[in-house]
């Protein structure tokens, strides 16, 4: 017997909205002050977000609170810095560019922090499985990383 399967693919799902951007609920827009997002999509095992991002806009460190997902970079460059923790060691930071059409899958454990360090907006469609519930926010200590928050849908974004 062929064991098989059934997980979502969340980087085949912001693809798939990336490439249709005729069909999402809103235009993206761009605020001065912070990143703009918006909901385009939920279902009962996943959600779809639209995000942009003006030069010098980003994110802290956080999770998913538990949830997997993946992201797209619909137009612009993106730089993702992810968070490796091993015991007994500080933690490492690895950093990667992506650019338009690039995408990433992540675990449920996945900790990063995303930066427009170009000089152009970027757009990016990102999915959550499940939905999101909460994001915790981090800081990196010099052992070990510190929780900052715990943010929770809903009441804080």
């Amino acid at each position: 017997m062929t064991v098989v399967d059934t997980r979502l693919d969340h980087l085949a799902v912001a693809t798939r909205f990336a490439a249709a951007p005729e069909q999402w609920s809103v235009a993206p827009r761009f605020n001065p002050v912070d990143r703009w997002y918006h909901r385009l999509h939920v279902a009962d095992d996943h959600e779809v977000w639209l995000l942009t991002w003006l030069p010098g806009q980003g994110t802290d460190l956080h999770d998913h609170g538990g949830s997997a997902g993946a992201f797209h970079v619909f137009g612009g460059t993106l730089t993702e810095e992810t968070v490796s923790v091993a015991a007994g060691r500080p933690p490492r930071v690895t950093s990667r560019e992506l650019g338009e059409g690039a995408g990433r899958r992540f675990g449920k454990h996945h900790i990063h922090r995303m930066t427009n360090r170009s000089s152009r907006p970027a757009v990016s469609v990102h999915v959550y499985g499940p939905a999101l519930t909460t994001m915790t926010r981090y800081r990196i200590g010099a052992e070990a990383l510190e929780v900052l928050t715990v943010e929770r849908a809903g009441v804080q974004w």
